[in-house]
């Protein structure tokens, strides 16, 4: 049987009882010589990792004067060489079994006094390339460990899990096969993962696998080639030539396509490159992608129409999917704190932003994810409809998560032009409660959509107005026979006589009847007001001296005016 009539074999699966650990040998072999490096391994590299957070400078402090254990795994996120060291001096007083077993840092490229730090204090170092994007390498840590946890908890079908895992083992069997090295990218040319590296990768390989844009002038002539028109129309194998003048290898890509029965139009979900190295690519090495391709569409398929068991477990938490969560479960499987405080953050797109659509924003969940774990390292963040949530455990302050919030919401407005709203809710007592935060956070985020940019980050008690307001008006408008059918007239006058009779009102009973501050508002001369509200008085048959009629009036007036915002463009 020649190997173009052998299929690509399939990642082999664990037995129901065998517990999957990682060690930090394996996760470094995962994320390849090209972006990571072991440079000191004082207990050598087979240490179990089951935990992992992202610290900058400003958390070193708080992270190491904690009496609980740290995490398995710190990624050291802008933290200088001198401050590292003097951390890890803290680090070595601390019990054995309070300390980190290995560090990340990108400080570690230049070791030394690092490295003797590191020694002393008992925990492997790693240097991550200095290019490397922390919101690249941090995912695929964190989801590989998520993947050993969830084994080891027994949670989920085996063949929803570890779809990243799985795509690395896929890239393996590729070069094995293939005799080149692969990457596997996403839709929006994201790498999801790759195959081991050599002397001979050349620079585009190299900055893609480290999360990087490739050099634009090749990916202008890969455009002038129509490979990318190639890839979006057919699932061809394209043989890409080298290009000496940009110190390019020739390479192998085909798309990654879901074909939907019925469907006149597969969809695209990626792409599968093999670079050529020293040697020629294997004869077959088309076949190999081939099989490839379609063996990948099957695990990206699953990913983006099933969640995993962990995403399940966490909008389940937050009340999603039908709610219902066994709270000691569940922090079991998330290593969450069951009881609290804790803090749930809600994000929701604003009405105007326009030029970065819910697609956009629900795309930046590594990013959200990245920026929560920085803050606390136990949170948990999820994309529920249109909107995002976060879990922040163990919060030091509502002031410190208000502020986070805001930066938040600024980081997103100024790199990824997507203008959010925030919601916040403290405390939450135990996770029991989580459910009741996130639709407190909802409540805030309806009730103030139209008081935007002033409802920006906020709190229930802080808009409590607006919300109940809003909430009132719902509950009218759910209500047809509440509806005050005596506007209909005033409308109408308005409509038939070109006038503004309704607006005049409205200025009238926002400046509580201030006759002169409501004639400036509508820039009319205070005899002309007075005239249009004893003509609205005798047209809707109120009495505007008396309280219940502006405040019926009043109600009737907003409601109007919100229904009519409301209503479709034409």
């Amino acid at each position: 049987m020649s190997r173009r009539d052998r299929p690509v074999s399939p990642i082999p699966e664990k037995a129901p009882d065998e517990v999957e650990i990682i060690t930090l040998r394996e996760l470094l072999s995962a994320l390849d010589t090209a972006v990571v490096e072991l440079v000191e391994a004082p207990a050598g590299d087979d240490v179990v990792l089951e935990s992992v957070a992202l610290v900058d400078g400003t958390d070193l402090a708080a992270e190491i004067e904690s009496q609980s254990p740290l995490p398995d795994l710190l990624l050291h996120v802008g933290v200088g060489k001198a401050e590292a060291v003097r951390w890890f001096d803290r680090v070595a007083q601390r019990p054995p079994g309070q300390r980190p077993r290995a560090v990340m840092s990108k400080t570690a490229v230049d070791p030394r006094a690092l490295q003797a730090a590191a020694r002393r204090a008992g925990v492997a170092l790693v240097a991550v390339h200095p290019r490397a994007r922390w919101d690249h390498v941090f995912p695929l840590v964190q989801r590989m460990l998520d993947r050993s946890r969830r084994l080891q908890t027994g949670l989920g079908d085996q063949e929803l899990l570890a779809t990243d895992t799985d795509l690395f083992g896929l890239a393996q069997i590729v070069a094995q096969n293939s005799g080149g090295m692969v990457s596997i990218e996403d839709a929006q040319s994201r790498v999801l993962a790759y195959s081991s590296s050599d002397e001979s990768a050349d620079e585009l390989r190299m900055l893609s696998i480290l999360g990087r844009e490739g050099p634009r002038d090749y990916l202008r002539v890969l455009r002038k080639w129509g490979v990318f028109d190639r890839l979006r129309k057919s699932d061809e194998v394209i043989d890409v030539p080298a290009h000496p003048k940009l110190g390019t290898k020739r390479r192998l890509v085909v798309s990654i396509r879901e074909t939907t029965e019925g469907a006149s139009v597969s969809r695209l979900l990626g792409s599968i490159w093999v670079q050529q190295g020293d040697a020629p690519l294997t004869p077959d090495a088309a076949d190999v992608l081939r099989g490839a391709s379609a063996i990948a569409a099957r695990i990206i398929s699953r990913t983006l129409n099933a969640p995993s068991t962990e995403a399940l477990l966490i909008q389940r938490l937050f009340g999603a999917r039908g709610g219902g969560v066994d709270v000691p479960s569940v922090a079991s499987a998330l290593n969450l704190p069951v009881t609290g405080p804790a803090a749930v953050v809600g994000f929701a797109p604003t009405a105007t932003d326009t030029a970065a659509p819910i697609g956009d924003f629900a795309e930046s969940g590594s990013m959200l994810r990245l920026h929560a774990s920085s803050f606390s390292r136990d949170s948990v963040a999820t994309i529920i409809g249109d909107r995002a949530y976060v879990l922040l455990p163990r919060y030091k302050s509502a002031n410190t998560v208000a502020a986070w919030t805001r930066q938040l919401v600024d980081q997103f407005e100024t790199k990824r032009s997507i203008v959010l709203r925030a919601a916040i809710a403290v405390p939450v007592m135990d996770l029991g409660h989580v459910a009741g935060a996130r639709t407190e956070v909802d409540r805030v985020l309806d009730g103030t959509a139209a008081t935007f940019p002033e409802g920006r980050v906020t709190t229930l008690a802080e808009s409590r107005t607006a919300v109940l307001l809003g909430e009132i008006l719902d509950l009218v408008d759910q209500h047809p026979e509440l509806h005050d059918p005596r506007l209909d007239a005033l409308f109408e006058y308005d409509t038939t006589h070109a006038s503004n009779l309704s607006e005049s009102a409205e200025s009238y009973l926002a400046h509580y009847g201030d006759v002169r501050s409501a004639a400036a508002a509508v820039q009319v001369h205070p005899n002309t007001l007075r005239y249009r509200i004893r003509r609205v008085e005798e047209i809707v048959g109120v009495d505007l001296q008396d309280a219940s009629d502006r405040l019926l009036l009043e109600l009737q007036l907003t409601l109007r005016r919100r229904r009519d915002r409301e209503k479709p463009a034409t």
